[in-house]
């Protein structure tokens, strides 16, 4: 078993420090770089402290013998493609318990036909962290309505769907909300 700690908190834009200030109690930048390269020995409770300052499933900071790893060949930035000065592998991603999908059948913004977009379940209270992305959200009758969380005032929030032209909705009280949190698509 492996830890992922620090694939994780980078893909999380995050410090050691901000990890080590999220943990409760909190603790140093310093414990945290060393339970991620191995100097200190990761316990559960640890691997769990852990993945609640980042906010994922403690099963995530970990690779499995029998996990896929994908190598990654090349890094893409502004000046183009070039090698990696480090190995680095992307591993098969875990699914968080409450996860669900949306399958997109038609092009619509961002999204193509055939793209399957995994949404993050979040109930009222962790509404907030999702301003600015794209949610999926229930309406009566088995409808949805998935568009970019522009807004919030109390109970209600403010959606704008995709596409040209198209206007924000109001959406009161809804139980949950989907936060879109990976795109797969098929090329």
């Amino acid at each position: 078993m492996i830890s992922r700690i620090r694939d994780v908190r980078k893909a999380k834009g995050l410090t050691l420090d901000d990890v080590a200030g999220r943990c409760t109690p909190p603790t140093t930048a310093q414990t945290i770089g060393r339970l991620e390269t191995g100097t200190r020995t990761l316990s559960l409770g640890w691997l769990n402290r852990i993945a609640d300052a980042l906010s994922v499933d403690s099963a995530t900071l970990l690779s499995l013998p029998d996990q896929e790893e994908l190598p990654v060949a090349a890094m893409l930035d502004h000046k183009g493609a070039h090698a990696l000065g480090k190995t680095e592998n992307i591993y098969q991603p875990t699914i968080e318990p409450a996860m669900i999908a949306l399958r997109v059948k038609s092009s619509v913004g961002d999204y193509r036909a055939g793209d399957d977009v995994w949404l993050s379940r979040r109930t009222a209270d962790q509404y907030s962290g999702a301003l600015n992305r794209d949610v999926l959200v229930p309406r009566p009758a088995g409808r949805y309505l998935f568009g970019r969380l522009i807004g919030r005032e109390g109970n209600r929030l403010q959606i704008l769907p995709l596409g040209s032209g198209a206007r924000q909705q109001i959406v009161s009280d809804p139980e949950w909300i989907g936060v879109a949190v990976r795109l797969v698509r098929d090329l």
